[in-house]
């Protein structure tokens, strides 16, 4: 099932054919799935605790390939990952494989700067007579997905976020010391697949982008956040214990990486060694 606007365009083709879907429910460990709001949340959350978040391509220099069967290869068949990109891309085929009404937009990470480029995937979900915000490529966010509702605030693995209405905008919120904090904007204006490629590019090779300036892994999970920035590999708790801070070195880089479920081919460690060392 699709979108009433992707339906009336047939040019928008996301080739959703191309995906093992067998193979990608297997990879997040959910032998079978229906279309229901708790199902939906069982799909998004073993995405999301299964499959990890990082940018090691774009570190090695590559752009990551938005080709379903790519994607496949290295999220599903791979010990990877990916960023927003691509779980989005992954996770919208499957969805539509199982019979969602599934929408692809575009947010701005950082919505209040003037100078923040639409560069974040997400989706929109419709089940029966609600929807939803599903983000399963957002980093240490979303665990389950959000309702598509003004004040909407939910718990995802102890750390609450909300969206809040702004005009034509939703906004994703996170608690901070003054009140809350915005993490992302969008509206819901669909994207076509060309959207996708260009923002794939500016985020993988301009110097502005955060993701060719360091190595960036994201794990979230039920009272723990998983993060490696650069050269600082962080643990935090969402009851409160304190940050737990280590630093990463080129020789202990790999196993760091495996810890968090990224397994780098042994072609591309050297390379990806002597690039972190210059970090």
């Amino acid at each position: 099932m699709t979108s009433t606007f992707e339906t009336a365009v047939p040019a928008l083709d996301w080739h959703v054919d191309t995906l093992d879907l067998d193979a990608y429910l297997r990879r997040i460990g959910v032998p079978t799935a229906g279309v229901s709001a708790r199902d939906l949340a069982v799909l998004h959350e073993a995405h999301v605790r299964s499959i990890p978040f990082e940018n090691v391509d774009v570190i090695l220099g590559r752009t990551p390939s938005l080709e379903l069967p790519d994607l496949t290869a290295k999220l599903v068949h791979g010990d990877r990952g990916g960023y927003c990109f691509e779980h989005g891309l992954l996770f919208a085929a499957a969805l539509q494989r199982l019979g969602y009404d599934v929408t692809r937009c575009m947010a701005r990470v950082g919505f209040d700067r003037p100078s923040a480029p639409e560069s974040h995937l997400l989706l929109l979900v419709r089940v029966d007579d609600e929807r939803f915000l599903a983000d399963v490529g957002f980093g240490s966010g979303l665990l389950t997905p959000l309702p598509l509702r003004d004040g909407a605030d939910t718990d995802h693995g102890g750390w609450p976020l909300r969206l809040r209405r702004d005009g034509r905008y939703w906004l994703l919120e996170s608690p901070a010391d003054d009140g809350w904090r915005v993490e992302h904007g969008f509206d819901e204006t669909l994207k076509r697949p060309v959207d996708y490629v260009v923002a794939n590019h500016y985020v993988s090779t301009h110097p502005n982008s955060p993701f060719t300036r360091r190595l960036i892994v994201q794990r979230r999970d039920h009272g723990v956040t998983r993060r490696l920035f650069g050269r600082h590999y962080l643990v935090q708790y969402a009851d409160g214990r304190a940050t737990e801070t280590s630093v990463v070195t080129p020789d202990t880089l790999d196993e760091v990486l495996r810890s968090l479920d990224i397994v780098v081919a042994d072609a591309d460690l050297p390379r990806l060694r002597e690039v972190y060392a210059g970090e």
